[in-house]
């Protein structure tokens, strides 16, 4: 699977699984929404900086957005 795709089903399915909505997450990034749901549908190629502000908001590493 892209990395991309990837990283897009993890965000969501943890964001899922912590009960947030697309809107909380990114105001808890400091994103705009169109931009998360992008990042969740793969359509778009994620900064450095907005992977750890996703990161920093769902609680997790980085590196578990990119895990398969």
């Amino acid at each position: 699977m892209d990395v991309v795709a990837q990283l897009g089903k993890n965000v969501r399915a943890i964001r899922t699984e912590i009960g947030l909505s697309q809107e909380e997450l990114a105001f808890r990034a400091g994103l705009k929404r169109s931009y998360l749901s992008d990042l969740e549908r793969g359509t778009r190629n994620p900064t450095v900086r907005a992977l750890g502000r996703i990161a920093d908001a769902l609680g997790v590493a980085p590196s578990r957005l990119l895990q398969n």
